[in-house]
C-alpha cells in the first residue's frame, strides 16, 4: 500500500481529496490528511477506511518530516510560501512532492538537489498555473509538429461566477484567497512583449489597460495583464516570439470599478491607518476624499467617478461602502485589510452558489506563407460552494498527477512543471472525462 500525505485540506483541496478517496481501494492507496481543522478533514474523509485525519503543525519541520519520511508522495496544499521548506524535507528523506503553486526562485535552486535525491518536485499543476500550461503546450507542440512558426501567444484565465449565481453588480465572489484578490497586481510592473517591443504597465495603470473579448454563449470578458509574461517564452520553448501576453479575466465593469479603489489608495497594504478600529465603511472611504464641509460623502465620491464612470455609482453603493452603522474594530489595519473586511461578507459563496472557471488562449502562426490563428477556450462550472470550478480545476490535475507519479509514469526528476507530453497528455485526456474540455477553432488571417 502506498501512502499519500496531504498537507492542507482547505477549499481548493476538496476535489483532490474526493478523487483520491474514490480510487484509494482500487489503487491500494492510503491517505494521511493534515490540517489545523481536524474536524474539517474528518468531514471530508467521512469514515473512509483508506484515510485518516492527522493533527500536527504542518509548518514545523520537526513535526512534519517524520510523516514525510513515511510517505510515498507528499501533496502540499499549504500557502505557497511554505512549499520550499516542505521541498527541503522531501529532498532529505527522498519523497516525491506535488504543489499547485508557481516555482519560486528559492524552489528553482533546489533542482540539482532534487535530481541527486532521485525525486520529482512537480509544481504549477493546478489551473493557473497548471491547466494553462498543459493546454497551451498541446497547441504549441502541434504547431511545431506541422512546421508552423508561432508569432503570437496570448493567454487569459479567471475564476468568476456561473451565470445562475452571478447576482451582484461586481459580477464576482471570492473563490480563492480574498487577500490575494485585494492585492492583485501589486509589485513590479506587468511586463509583456508586443510585436517585438517590451511593454510595461505599472500598478496604477493596470486596471485601465484591458483586452475585451467574447466567449459565446457566456458573453464578454475583460483581461488585465499578469506580472511578467516574458518568462513563459522559455517555459514553453518559444524564445524569440514577437508577442507574448498573459492576463487575468474579469467581467466588464469589475476592472473599471477596482481602478477607482487603486487611484484612491484603498488597496494599499504598506501602512496602518490611525485609529482604524473606529472606522466605519463610510468614514474609511471619506478618509481618501477631500474635506468639503457641505458636501456629502456620496457627492464627493461621484466627483471622483466623474462622467466617465458615473454609471458605476450603484455598483459601489451595493457593496456597502457608504454604510455608517458599524465599525471595523481592526486595530493597526491597512487600507487593504479594511477593504477586504468590507468585501468578504459581500462576496462570499452562499449555499448552492456555482462558480465558473474561464480560460482563453490565442495562438497566431505562419505556415507555408499563410497566417493562421487558433483560439482555445475553456468554460467549466462548479457543482456547488464546496466542489467549485476552482476546486475541481486545481484539485483534479494535482490528483491525476499523483496517480501518474505513484505509477511511475513520470520519469523526469528534479524541480519541474507539466509542460512535457508524458505529463500533459494523460492529464488533459482524463480531465475531459470530468467535462473540463477546450473548444479549439482555427482560422486564416
Amino acid at each position: 500500500m502506498k501512502t499519500i500525505l496531504i498537507l492542507g485540506a482547505g477549499l481548493s483541496a476538496s476535489s483532490l481529496i474526493r478523487y483520491l478517496l474514490a480510487r484509494a481501494e482500487a489503487e491500494n492507496w492510503y491517505l494521511k490528511i493534515v490540517d489545523q481543522n481536524i474536524d474539517l478533514v474528518k468531514k471530508k474523509i467521512n469514515g473512509h477506511p483508506n484515510a485518516e485525519a492527522i493533527s500536527f503543525n504542518a509548518l514545523d519541520s520537526k513535526e512534519r518530516k517524520p510523516a514525510i519520511a513515511h510517505a510515498d508522495l507528499v501533496i502540499s496544499m499549504l500557502p505557497a510560501i511554505y512549499h520550499v521548506d516542505v521541498a527541503k524535507d522531501c529532498i532529505e528523506v527522498r519523497t516525491d512532492l506535488i504543489t499547485p503553486s508557481y516555482i519560486s526562485p528559492e524552489m528553482r535552486v533546489l533542482n540539482d538537489e532534487a535530481k541527486a535525491a532521485g525525486i520529482v518536485i512537480m509544481n504549477e499543476i493546478g489551473v493557473d498555473p497548471g491547466i494553462d500550461h498543459m493546454s497551451a503546450m498541446k497547441v504549441i507542440d502541434h504547431i511545431k509538429a506541422i512546421g508552423g512558426k508561432l508569432t503570437s501567444f496570448k493567454s487569459f484565465c479567471g475564476g468568476l461566477m456561473a451565470p445562475e449565481s452571478d447576482n451582484n453588480l461586481w459580477h464576482y465572489k471570492f473563490t480563492w484567497n480574498p487577500r490575494n484578490v485585494i492585492l492583485a497586481g501589486q509589485g513590479p510592473a506587468a511586463c509583456y512583449m508586443d510585436n517585438n517591443e517590451y511593454k510595461y504597465i505599472p500598478y496604477n495603470q493596470l486596471f485601465k489597460k484591458l483586452d475585451r473579448f467574447e466567449i459565446p454563449p457566456y458573453g464578454f470578458f475583460d483581461g488585465y495583464a499578469n506580472r511578467n509574461s516574458l518568462i513563459y517564452a522559455s517555459t514553453y520553448g518559444i524564445e524569440g516570439i514577437p508577442t507574448i501576453y498573459r492576463g487575468t479575466l474579469r467581467r466588464p465593469n469589475y476592472c473599471q470599478g477596482w481602478d477607482v479603489f487603486i487611484q484612491l489608495g484603498m488597496t494599499d497594504d504598506s501602512y496602518a491607518m490611525t485609529r482604524s478600529e473606529t472606522l466605519t465603511p463610510r468614514s474609511f472611504l471619506n478618509a481618501f476624499l477631500p474635506y468639503e464641509k457641505h458636501t456629502s460623502v456620496e457627492d464627493k465620491f461621484k466627483k471622483v467617478l466623474g462622467k466617465e464612470k458615473a454609471d458605476l455609482f450603484e455598483q459601489f453603493e451595493s457593496m456597502g461602502i457608504f454604510d455608517d452603522s458599524f465599525t471595523y474594530g481592526m486595530e493597526q489595519a491597512s487600507p487593504a485589510k479594511l477593504l477586504q473586511q468590507l468585501l468578504e461578507p459581500k462576496w462570499k459563496l452562499e449555499p448552492g452558489d456555482k462558480d465558473m472557471l474561464v480560460m482563453y488562449h490565442e495562438f497566431e502562426y505562419s505556415l507555408n506563407a499563410e497566417h493562421k490563428k487558433i483560439t482555445s477556450s475553456l468554460v467549466t462550472l462548479g457543482e456547488d460552494e464546496v466542489f467549485t470550478a476552482m476546486s475541481n480545476t486545481v484539485g483534479l490535475p494535482v490528483a491525476i498527477a499523483a496517480k501518474l507519479m505513484l505509477a511511475g509514469r513520470i520519469t523526469e526528476r528534479g524541480v519541474t512543471l507539466p509542460v512535457h507530453k508524458e505529463v500533459y497528455e494523460p492529464i488533459l485526456a482524463e480531465l475531459e472525462t470530468f467535462g473540463i474540455t477546450f473548444d479549439e477553432k482555427e482560422m486564416n488571417l
